[in-house]
């Protein structure tokens, strides 16, 4: 039996969430087209018969680090590659540019095992042109291997989860065989409620609001959930309402559904939309809205 951590690092909007999501069969992890929609560490647990997998999201580590919460965005990736037993990194099929050259470089710290992950191969349509990109990229890092992948597709992920498990060390499941993840059913309810109004919002607002979960209360087969929605301006308060409270209404309602599959019960959910100046860039109250990975 083999067991350990595995760290899935990469820029922003390279396809970790949904790479983890597609290895562990389920949803843990939301999922956006909007850049840093991953703000925290989260564990997905995956358990066979010959090993288990205990992959880490994490956010995208970026170079604008200029507000608190993007700091620490990069500080949370960062600090999930200490103490893992193998790290997968993500880059898609164009090639390593930009913030890419960032992880690289945290890359160039580490003692571990690296398998280079490259992401979004459905998109290239002649698989020759990726022999470049490996060949570049293995002259920058001695990759233990290398695995051209789709998470979206599916395309490889057996053969990249077995890559995994060559490198991963022999000992005993750390957690329980039916478990999934550490994360409690209230940050999921968060989390879910923030992927809707990312899908339906624009590109301003997202980065500017959090969502809070005030109260979570179980009654049988009912779940009652509070949840604040935090923006920053009285204007986002607005487009996050929409006219008439339409937008809102429908982040309800697409919420609550996924959160009635989820949690396997009804719920009754709540939002509120509420002001928090400056939240994105003052510690003190990033840590007061659960930023403490």
């Amino acid at each position: 039996m083999k067991s350990g951590y595995v760290a899935l690092i990469g820029r922003p909007n390279v396809g970790k969430s949904t790479l983890l999501n597609r290895m562990l069969g389920q949803k843990i992890s939301i999922v956006s087209s909007k850049p840093q929609t991953t703000r925290h560490r989260i564990l997905g647990i995956k358990t066979t018969d010959q090993a288990q997998i205990l992959y880490v999201d994490t956010p995208g580590i970026h170079r604008a680090a200029s507000r608190a919460l993007n700091r620490y965005l990069n500080k949370a990736a960062t600090a999930a590659l200490t103490g893992v037993d193998v790290v997968v990194w993500l880059i898609d099929g164009k090639g390593i540019r930009g913030d890419d050259r960032l992880v690289l470089e945290k890359l160039k710290r580490l003692n571990v095992p690296v398998i280079l992950a490259i992401n979004k191969v459905d998109r290239v349509k002649d698989k020759k042109q990726l022999l470049p990109l490996i060949a570049e990229a293995s002259a920058q890092y001695p990759f233990s291997e290398v695995v051209p992948v789709s998470a979206l597709k599916g395309t490889h992920l057996e053969v990249l989860e077995q890559a995994i498990v060559r490198h991963l060390p022999e000992g005993p499941c750390i957690y329980p065989e039916d478990q999934l993840t550490d994360k409690p059913e209230r940050f999921f309810a968060a989390e879910i409620i923030r992927e809707k109004l990312l899908n339906l919002l624009g590109e301003e607002v997202p980065h500017r609001l959090t969502v809070e979960i005030e109260q979570f209360k179980e009654e049988g087969n009912l779940v009652h959930l509070y949840a604040i929605i935090w923006v920053e301006r009285e204007g986002q308060k607005r487009i996050v309402i929409g006219s008439k409270g339409v937008l809102l209404k429908k982040v309800g309602q697409q919420a609550r559904m996924e959160l009635e599959d989820l949690l396997g019960r009804r719920v009754y959910l709540n939002l509120w939309v509420k002001i928090k100046k400056g939240w994105s860039d003052d510690e003190r109250l990033l840590q007061q809205l659960g930023y403490v990975d």
